[in-house]
């Protein structure tokens, strides 16, 4: 076996990173896997990596901003600009990979694993507040009293500070 030493250890899933909401826990659980998966394999064979997990990032990101849009937050709320600017990225990402930069998956990797704690800590750590304190199951994706919520109210990022 050959351990491959990064800048940037692997993500492990832990409590830590849980943000209270089982589903959404679900999500970031395999956003995690997906993600030490590319840390873990050799630059030349991510790509096929890379494109699954680029598909599973767009419906996690889908995900919370549906959960997002029923529970009153804007359509341009900071939370899912961050989201916005991590795709426009990746799609960058798999772009510069197609054009000869093979290490830029690993580098767009080592980025999101000190990335992704923080955001999952604070944006969506609030969210998962939010959802619980209006009603909203994430696993039916629905409100227990629809008029505990006013549409497009809040423009904020479900945290409390948009960083």
């Amino acid at each position: 076996m050959t351990v491959t030493a990064h800048p940037v250890a692997p993500l492990q899933w832990s409590s830590a990173l849980s943000v209270g909401d089982d589903r959404m826990d679900h999500t970031h659980a395999e956003f995690v896997e997906q993600l030490n998966q590319l840390l873990d394999t050799p630059a030349g064979q991510q790509l096929p990596l890379y494109q699954a997990f680029v598909d599973h990032t767009v419906a996690h990101f889908a995900q919370e901003e549906r959960w997002m849009l029923a529970t009153g937050f804007a359509p341009d709320n900071c939370h899912a600009a961050h989201h916005a600017s991590i795709l426009e990225t990746m799609r960058a990402v798999q772009d510069h990979h197609q054009q000869g930069d093979r290490e830029v998956i690993t580098r767009l990797a080592e980025a999101l694993a000190e990335w992704f704690p923080q955001h999952a800590a604070s944006m969506d750590a609030g969210l998962a507040l939010h959802l619980q304190a209006v009603g909203f199951d994430t696993g039916t994706e629905t409100l227990a009293d629809p008029g505990r919520v006013r549409p497009a109210s809040m423009s904020g990022c479900g945290s409390v500070g948009c960083s």
